[in-house]
């Protein structure tokens, strides 16, 4: 297995198309290659791939996520659509494990979320997580904030000062994602 790391404008057309199967949006699968590059634009696609450059696992990094807790802002490489080709196989886990060390190598404050039921996964990866704290965080939908839709925040490379403003996180204390304008 091989992995590997690409920036949205060095993905094939062929690449796009796969990784829009795999990730399985439907406001995503009519979307063409160039859009795809320039709506990725701000991300790195970390990939597993077979011996055949097949992709076996796929993993976003997306460099365009803030966070404001209690006034202060944060900036963080955020984890998301990790999707592997096959499942119960262990290509999502030794994906996982190479870009945790990557991140960690590049010193990239990473985080991630989840679902309560994907847990067991990541304890399996030995990825930290801090449980139920990612119901605190509030998105804007229109002129409201709503919670977000997980459960729970993955920690893949962040300082222990930073670690601890994210525990700090409940319904009493809400993070705010700051999206461009």
């Amino acid at each position: 297995m091989k992995y590997q790391i690409k920036k949205s404008n060095e993905l094939t057309e062929q690449e796009i198309e796969h990784i829009l199967q795999l990730w399985d949006i439907s406001a995503w699968n009519t979307m063409k290659s160039v859009y795809f590059r320039t709506f990725f634009k701000d991300s790195e696609f970390h990939f597993l791939l077979n011996t055949h450059s097949e992709i076996m696992a796929i993993f976003r990094l997306n460099f365009d996520f803030k966070l404001e807790i209690s006034g202060t802002q944060y900036a963080f490489a955020e984890a998301v659509g990790l999707v592997a080709t096959q499942k119960k196989k262990g290509y999502g886990a030794m994906l996982v494990q190479k870009f945790k060390e990557n991140v960690i190598q590049r010193n990239l404050e990473t985080i991630g979320f989840c679902h309560a039921d994907l847990r067991p996964f990541y304890e399996k990866c030995t990825i930290e997580i801090l449980y139920d704290k990612a119901k605190a965080i509030k998105e804007h939908a229109g002129s409201e904030w709503i919670n977000s839709e997980d459960d729970d925040i993955l920690i893949f490379n962040v300082s222990q000062k930073i670690k601890e403003q994210l525990n700090t996180l409940s319904a009493q204390n809400n993070a705010y994602l700051i999206t461009k304008e």
